[in-house]
């Protein structure tokens, strides 16, 4: 067995800065203190997998693969070698050696822009699985996390897994940029599906009912948000409707994340260490006495995933500074019933452990439905 292993160095560079992807944007995410993400995935899926020994991993050098590679136990291959920083290029490049070296699974590491590239080459001839990294992933190819995609990896080693049509989702990154959604199917590529470890391509639901459920929930966080507290709102139609009945329509981002104190925007598209900068002034109002920092958040259609995908500027830090109880979960009745569980992905195992289990999230004018928080 020929397992393919590749990763873009630069994904998800741009998701905790706030720049909402990382087409063309390198250099702007790095002068925001931007830090490499995609390795560190790479690496958590990599000590996982466990392979036996007629297998063995192809890879690329240094960064785009060899370096994760940390399991002793696994053999493996350098095919392809870059010089420089790697580009779309080296990726599809790389998937051209896997094809000329007959891999039977190729397993890459990070978003829509890098499935993109590895379905341009292999098209349907070679099984793909991705290992979340991107700050989009609105793709049907990737697994819920590194460690779910180690598993997928197995289970088709083992011929456990079946393939099934998944969808490569192309999306404007400079519409995405101006808050404008726009998605278009690539192609289907071929996925060993595994319904718990596989997310599921992002859905948008859009209907008079589906409005009116928005319209209440609104309404609803209108009232509580009326406490005095500073609530840093994600991104959504849900928390956008939120917004336009507080009169904030205009001002508030639909895909970015923006901060509200008494009906008034105080911080708009706010990356991690703009997050962590406004926590910080509010945690020393907190000590005097003042109201606790509040976050909203919607689940992406479909997908589930509260945490960790779109919104990497809420990260393990500034969750864990806003505090897991402070943390208010927003999802229309349509939306949950198209949902079989909620997902979080931060990046810290210890703040995915507590952010699991069962919460109320509210799915109308002072309604909630209890729904399972689960791991990626």
């Amino acid at each position: 067995m020929k397992i393919g292993f590749l990763i873009n160095p630069i994904a998800g560079l741009g998701g905790s800065v706030g720049l909402k992807g990382t087409d063309g944007l390198v250099e702007e995410a790095l002068k925001r203190g931007a830090k490499p993400v995609a390795c560190e995935r790479a690496k958590k899926c990599m000590q996982e997998l466990e392979l036996g020994a007629s297998s063995v991993i192809l890879t690329c050098s240094a960064e785009m693969g060899e370096n994760a590679v940390i399991n002793k136990s696994q053999r493996y291959e350098v095919v392809y070698s870059f010089a420089g920083d790697s580009t779309s290029e080296d990726t599809k490049n790389a998937c051209k050696t896997f094809l000329e070296e007959g891999v039977d699974l190729l397993l890459f590491c990070g978003g829509d822009g890098t499935a993109r590239d590895v379905y341009s080459v292999v098209g349907k001839d070679i099984p793909v699985i991705g290992i979340p990294a991107g700050v989009k992933m609105h793709s049907a190819v990737f697994a819920i996390s590194p460690g779910g995609a180690a598993k997928i990896v197995e289970h088709f080693a083992a011929g456990k897994a079946e393939l099934r049509d998944a969808e490569v989702m192309d999306t404007d990154e400079d519409a995405y940029r101006r808050n404008e959604l726009r998605m278009k199917v690539f192609g289907y590529a071929q996925t060993p599906y595994e319904p718990v470890l596989v997310q599921q391509g992002k859905s948008l639901f859009q209907s008079v009912s589906e409005e009116k459920a928005k319209e209440e929930i609104a309404r609803f966080a209108c009232e509580f948000m009326a406490d005095g507290s500073l609530y840093i709102v994600g991104a959504g139609t849900t928390t956008h409707k939120i917004a336009e009945l507080l009169g904030l329509g205009e001002e508030k981002t639909l895909l970015g994340v923006d901060a509200v104190k008494n009906r008034e925007l105080v911080g708009k598209d706010l990356n991690e260490r703009e997050l962590l900068r406004l926590l910080k002034k509010e945690n020393e109002k907190k000590k005097k006495g003042k109201f606790p920092v509040k976050l909203l958040v919607s689940p992406i259609g479909a997908q589930g995933f509260v945490f960790g995908r779109g919104n990497q500027q809420l990260s393990a830090k500034v969750i864990e500074k806003v505090g897991v109880e402070n943390v208010i979960v927003l999802a229309t009745p349509h939306k949950l019933s198209e949902t079989p569980f909620l997902l979080v992905d931060t990046g810290s195992e210890e703040l995915d452990k507590q952010l699991s289990g069962y919460v109320s999230v509210v799915c109308g004018y002072r309604m909630a439905q209890r729904k399972e928080v689960r791991r990626g």
